[in-house]
């Protein structure tokens, strides 16, 4: 394999696993927030009892997640030193920024969190507790706008630098490989930045993802205690919180991923076409629902529906949606090679595809993988509804309990398709249309050091991984404390009150 390929599958592999923490802990930050805000509300030690243990698996869960994401900083200095170079004044101020008004934040009230629970007083312990979640938003904000300005750069100027003389560059300059170490982006307005067009919707989409992950770990471990018998009282009103906002937000992921995937149309529409497996522009263009790639036909076979992408898309059933046989167009090209005929363009077209098979099969795991979580959701808040979500003696209840006990891994496949079909999409750019991923490659690693450095990151990961099951399983087993009893019978707002009269078990 290439240092390219090598240099890619190193960072895929530490951001994938990276990334299985960071939703987790943005999900249970919410969930905890609002766990809280009802005891302070109701006064119900019940609440002050699932707000004390979820923070103690919040706690484990963002401890791993900070040892697994100070790797891939340093791999932009390795394996991606000239895109560092390039993109440094801009991806330095994203980051540096997550320092500031995230990481600060989020660690500094980490230790009332975490042991402040009897030093000091419920409303500062909650105050504590919405400063460590905002805290976790804000990293996850600026590093969704960093990587957004990576696939819809705006609010940059390029620059030359010679000498150190800094000479600025036409906006429509095309940057040449023989560019790379002489040439940088330069911000010209940090909100413009901030803001650019995908930033907003990708953020959007990428919180209520985190969201699902969090609700879903708390459904999970809570459906394990209603087949277990074990810790009855409290597993109802977790599963209950959790599950009445995973439907909300499954709502509004929905609405998201609309605009999500109508902001890449008008954005990457190479990306999309990839994402639809759509190669020719047909009027009614229809969508296909699964099935596999031909690239060398130009072709997707599988079960279809017509007219719908156009209608997802434009919201007609006519207007076509373009294919990646006219992506990207021939101005684009021309510019690019100048002097080639039409056909010696379009046969240059290829080059500025994606992986067009593995981007749509990890869009439609993604899209099949959530829609099963919409279903689970609203299943399980019709049977709290109906009163039959705790009847863990009826069999077919006792069947979905299994369900929603395994749910957990669906918020964690989507967010990981979802970020490889993103960054696969991209390709063959690191920065789109502006700077190729094999540009942006460190010229003195050789392919020898990246083979062995993701063999010994593989072994670190699998240990890592390990001890996180490992220490979650032992929390999980000896469950919220012995004094469930105590708050069952303590004052207050009856959980099931709280909810729904016909919720009780």
């Amino acid at each position: 394999m290439t240092v390219e390929i090598l240099s890619r599958i190193q960072f895929a592999l530490t951001a994938a696993f990276h990334y299985i923490y960071p939703p987790m802990t943005i999900g249970l930050g919410v969930l905890l927030v609002i766990m809280e805000g009802i005891y302070i509300k109701t006064k119900n030690p019940l609440f002050h009892h699932l707000a004390h243990f979820w923070t103690k698996i919040f706690g484990l869960v963002f401890a791993i997640g900070v040892a697994t994401g100070i790797v891939m900083e340093f791999e932009f200095g390795t394996n991606w030193a000239a895109y560092s170079r390039f993109v440094g004044d801009i991806f330095g101020s994203a980051l540096a920024a997550e320092g500031i008004f995230a990481f600060f934040l989020e660690s500094g009230f980490l230790a009332l969190l975490l042991f402040g629970w009897d030093k000091v007083g419920p409303k500062m312990h909650f105050f504590a507790t919405c400063m460590v979640a905002l805290g976790a938003h804000f990293s996850a904000v600026w590093i969704v706008v960093a990587n957004s300005w990576m696939q819809t750069p705006a609010g940059y100027h390029l620059e030359r630098i010679t000498n150190g003389v800094h000479t600025p560059l036409p906006a429509d300059y095309i940057v040449q490989a023989s560019d790379v170490g002489h040439v940088r982006a330069v911000v010209d307005s940090f909100w413009t930045m901030v803001l650019n067009p995908s930033s907003l919707e990708r953020l959007t989409h990428v919180l209520l993802g985190a969201w699902l992950t969090g609700a879903f770990l708390i459904i999970s471990i809570s459906a394990w205690y209603l087949l277990k018998g074990k810790h009855l009282t409290f597993a109802r009103a977790s599963i209950k919180v959790a599950t009445i906002f995973a439907s909300i937000t499954c709502v509004l992921q929905m609405i998201s991923a609309d605009a999500t995937a109508r902001g890449v149309l008008r954005n990457q529409p190479a990306k999309l076409a990839a994402m639809e497996g759509l190669f020719k522009t047909v009027d009614h263009t229809p969508m296909v629902l699964f099935g596999s790639v031909d690239t060398a036909k130009r072709e997707t076979v599988g079960p279809e529906i017509p007219s719908l992408l156009s209608f997802l898309c434009y919201h007609d059933f006519k207007t076509p949606v373009r294919g990646l046989n006219d992506i990207p167009d021939d101005a684009f090209l021309a510019a690019r090679y100048p002097g080639l005929t039409p056909a010696e363009l379009a046969a240059k077209r290829p080059i500025y595809w994606p992986m067009v098979g593995a981007t749509f099969q990890f869009y439609h795991i993604m899209i099949i993988v959530g829609s099963a979580i919409f279903g689970i959701s609203f299943l399980s808040v019709l049977l709290l509804w109906k009163g039959w979500l705790f009847r863990s003696d009826v069999g077919w209840v006792r069947a979905f309990l299994w369900v929603l006990v395994f749910s957990v891994l669906g918020p964690q496949i989507c967010n990981q398709a979802g970020w490889f079909t993103a960054e696969i999409g991209r390709q063959p750019w690191i920065v789109y249309n502006l700077l190729r991923t094999s540009d942006g490659l460190s010229r003195a690693v050789a392919a020898n050091q990246v083979v062995c450095s993701i063999i010994l990151f593989t072994l670190i990961y699998l240990l890592l991984f390990t001890t996180f099951i490992y220490l979650l399983n032992k929390k999980i087993q000896h469950g919220p404390g012995d004094d469930e009893g105590h708050h069952t019978k303590a004052p207050g707002v009856n959980p099931d009150d709280l909810f729904s009269k016909q919720a009780r078990a």
